[in-house]
């Protein structure tokens, strides 16, 4: 039931979003236990107008290849899945498609399992 958002600046290689969605689609397999086809991810690419952050927010040292992504899930799971999740992520990204440390951002919005539609106007979680 996750719902995947992936923003980033235009003009990456061409397999880098698939990469990406990959890759925080089987940390969200292994860590959040989503089933196996349990897939919705939505990329967004923005001129450098419109894709605007501090590089170094927290101390960080962000770069043009920065990706934020934003995943909205039932509020089910405490920190330590959390915590996984996120290490996780990180570990899909570095590997595939090499993204640094610092260029990954994450944000988990938790909601209420009646917010979800699947379609038929029908709340299947209630």
């Amino acid at each position: 039931m996750p719902l995947i958002r992936i923003s980033m600046r235009r003009g990456r290689p061409a397999s880098e979003p698939a990469a990406i969605v990959d890759g925080v689609y089987k940390a969200l397999r292994e860590t959040f236990e989503v089933p196996e086809g349990d897939l919705f991810a939505l990329v967004h690419q923005h001129d450098a107008g419109e894709f605007i952050y501090d590089a170094n927010y927290f101390g960080f040292d962000r770069s043009d290849a920065m990706v934020v992504i934003q995943i909205t899930v039932s509020a089910s799971r405490g920190v330590t899945q959390k915590k996984a999740l996120f290490a996780r992520i990180h570990e899909n990204l570095r590997r595939d498609p090499g993204l640094r440390s610092d260029d990954i951002f994450i944000i988990l919005v938790e909601t209420a399992r009646e917010n979800w539609s699947f379609g038929g106007g029908i709340a299947q979680y209630v």
